[in-house]
């Protein structure tokens, strides 16, 4: 047995991130009702979540909720994607993270801190 990862499922992981970056939830929940794990993590130990939530995209991020993934996975970096939808300010997506369970005390920087950080406190209620 090979050490190599096949290209092809690359280049699908690649696909699917994008999904997440770009918001297409329709297609994102079509890869994960086909099997793609909803805590699928890149390099950098991203989420799918995480990218959907920095990137500003709600249904993308109720897709992936809906479907299982961690609201408090944090990446390699000990980022939170609540604390990614803090930074950029995306109150709908802290509203569904945070009722999905996300700790706005995981992480580090949490999204608590983050949020005293940026001046953006009221995104946590």
């Amino acid at each position: 047995m090979s050490d190599q990862i096949d290209p092809e499922v690359v280049e699908l992981a690649g696909k699917v991130f994008d999904l997440a970056r770009g918001g297409d939830a329709a297609a994102l929940a079509a890869y994960l009702d086909a099997g793609v794990p909803a805590d699928l993590t890149n390099e950098k130990g991203d989420s799918l979540l995480m990218l959907a939530a920095y990137h500003g995209n709600a249904a993308a991020v109720g897709a992936l909720l809906a479907r299982g993934a961690d609201a408090n996975r944090v990446n390699d970096r000990g980022q939170t994607p609540l604390a990614g939808a803090v930074f950029k300010g995306e109150r709908e997506i802290v509203g569904a993270l945070l009722a999905a369970g996300a700790d706005p005390d995981a992480g580090a920087p949490s999204a608590r801190a983050a949020a005293e950080m940026f001046g953006k406190t009221d995104l946590l209620g």
